[in-house]
């Protein structure tokens, strides 16, 4: 039957397309088109965007590149050329319309939209003017009749340069408007919109089980640590070691986690905000730190977190904890949402494309989930400790560690919204105070031999870790600079070599890139053949860092960019990589 509906549709477009033709002709007049170049020049073998404005006359839309029914015909963009490959095709967001003759809503282009493209210029071509040619194919329609399929036929002048010539961008008002990156490997296909391909090729069951153990392999990234300790902190005070109740607060706390990180997630992708911005929000990160405080609190004995037993009867028996275990892990999926890697920038991408929130919110739960599971089995050891023999005061001074661990996390998160001079010496001042009070003040459990030991050693070691971490050390860095309109213009015009580096405070990766990669003496020898330039996007609600989120497409931080003498991105990074790592990339861009 539906094959049947099928042809009939087909035959009834058909005839009102001849209907239309014999009346109207073909009339290539419905689309009007301007083609924008994102250089003025180009180098043989870079990149150049393409911009392929088109105004559809208001009383007609044409078919989208996925219009829904077999017998439409899509919207297509191309070259006829075959020296000038195709990296990326950019189409503008389609909008579904009820139409007389389709049972189901009809994918459409209306109005004035923009089309991109991204092409690989050969590194054969020797200087002079080359002209590539653009095709747009497309089928217009009302809710009356479809015309004739029309095919638009323009031409773009490029001209080839030596690589000695200064080029410049072109038209970036327009290049902001349009998702188009420039790409690195494009032989090999090595993008972050690999991703992408492999999600839109395989079936919902198999794409749910990619993004599932692409969550389980975020937990390599240092975003995550400070969940860890707050695990540990929370799981080891709160619970009574039984082993089905520790699953059942880990698996709450879970999905607390991933429900946040979900909503963030998909938030994300469908407004093109920053990843993880709520962790610039001060609000945010004092409410963070209260919800740790609190929960500190439980843990000397102010409270019992538990729910009312009204609830607990009618839960079927889930005891205290049930509810804070839920409302940590909503609080910590914000911690765990600046995890930015090439996955999680494929994924936001993917959603985005779809335009459907709850697939969207979908994809982004179950990799949360797989985000999470490490920390169930976590929640389950941490608690085990507590079902230790012996029972005594000694689990009570147990309590206290945890909650002086939860105290500690809650002034790491709280501190950044403090004066830098006086935040860097809140925490090792604390951990100091704590280490003191757990050695002279705290009594609890000083008869048990093996106990007393263990608290005198943690104490020490926290001690030591507390000074070292104040100790004045002599960090090296590259000569960063500031990023400027200026400073980035003369660079590109003197044909320089450019790291571009944005950054954030909240963000932790970013911080052992500092650490750890830009530190190193290679790396730092090796940057004085770029201009190094670091873009703080700490405030990404402020109007100056959103403009330097759309000018080079920036989803989460850290963000590396590398930047040939040509002008062109070659290498995008977007998590920690070590300084060997870093230092190959380094040596690679030319």
């Amino acid at each position: 039957m539906k094959k049947i509906n099928a042809l009939l549709l087909t035959l009834f477009v058909i005839l009102i397309s001849r209907h239309s033709f014999s009346q109207f002709g073909s009339r290539p007049d419905i689309v009007k088109v301007n083609i924008y170049k994102s250089f003025d020049k180009i180098h043989a073998g870079s990149q150049l965007k393409l911009a392929v404005e088109s105004d559809i006359d208001r009383a007609y839309h044409i078919n989208s590149n996925r219009p829904n029914e077999d017998f439409l015909i899509p919207t297509q963009i191309k070259i006829n050329d075959n020296r000038f490959k195709i990296i990326k095709t950019a189409y503008p967001e389609a909008h579904d319309l009820k139409l007389g003759f389709s049972e189901k809503p009809v994918s459409v282009f209306q109005g004035k939209v923009l089309f991109g493209l991204l092409v690989q210029i050969p590194d054969s071509l020797k200087t002079g003017e080359y002209v590539i040619p653009v095709e747009l194919t497309y089928q217009a329609c009302n809710d009356q009749s479809c015309l004739p399929p029309v095919t638009l036929k323009n031409n773009v002048t490029v001209s080839i340069v030596d690589n000695q010539t200064q080029i410049h961008e072109t038209n970036a008002d327009i290049f902001t408007k349009l998702k188009l990156d420039y790409q690195s490997d494009v032989e090999t296909g090595t993008n972050n919109d690999s991703v992408s391909s492999v999600l839109e090729s395989s079936g919902i069951i198999l794409s749910l089980l990619i993004v599932f153990f692409g969550g389980l392999a975020l937990n390599l990234t240092p975003c995550v640590y400070p969940l860890i300790p707050i695990t540990v902190g929370y799981f080891g005070g709160q619970s009574e070691g039984k082993t089905n109740r520790l699953i059942f607060l880990g698996v709450l706390y879970v999905i607390g986690m991933a429900l946040t990180y979900s909503v963030i997630g998909v938030v994300t992708a469908l407004s093109g905000a920053v990843f993880g911005t709520l962790l610039q929000n001060v609000f945010v990160l004092i409410g963070i730190g209260l919800v740790l405080v609190i929960l500190s609190l439980s843990m000397f004995g102010v409270y019992e977190f538990k729910l009312p037993d009204k609830w607990v009867t009618k839960a079927g028996g889930a005891k205290s904890g049930a509810f804070g275990a839920f409302f940590m892990g909503l609080t910590m999926g914000i911690v765990a949402a600046p995890c930015i890697g090439p996955f999680i920038l494929g994924l936001v991408t993917y959603v985005a494309s779809k335009g459907d929130p709850f697939y969207g919110f979908l994809m982004f739960f179950v990799m949360a989930i797989g985000l999470g599971v490490p920390y169930l089995f976590l929640a389950i050891f941490s608690g085990k400790i507590k079902k230790l023999p012996r029972a005594g005061d000694w689990m009570e001074a147990v309590k206290h560690i945890f909650g002086f661990l939860l105290l500690g996390m809650a002034i790491y998160f709280i501190a950044p919204v403090l004066p830098r001079s006086f935040n860097s010496y809140l925490l090792p001042g604390f951990m100091v105070f704590a280490a003191l009070w757990l050695l002279f003040v705290d009594k609890l459990a000083n008869n048990v031999k093996g106990f007393k030991i263990f608290k005198i050693a943690l104490s020490v070691i926290i001690i030591a870790i507390s000074v070292y971490a104040v100790f004045p050390s002599s960090h090296k860095e590259p000569d960063w600079v500031k990023f400027s309109d200026n400073t980035y213009s003369t660079a590109l015009q003197q044909n320089q070599k450019i790291i571009i580096d944005f950054y954030a405070d909240w963000c932790i990766p970013c911080k052992e890139l500092d650490a750890l990669t830009f530190s190193d003496d290679r790396v730092i020898n090796e940057s004085k053949n770029y201009v190094m330039i670091k873009v703080d996007m700490t405030k990404t609600a402020s109007e100056e860092t959103e403009t330097m989120r759309k000018r080079f497409n920036i989803v989460g931080m850290p963000t590396v960019i590398f930047i040939n003498t040509n002008g062109t991105e070659v290498e995008r990074l977007t998590g920690f990589v070590n300084a060997e790592e870093f230092l190959e990339i380094m040596n690679k861009v030319k």
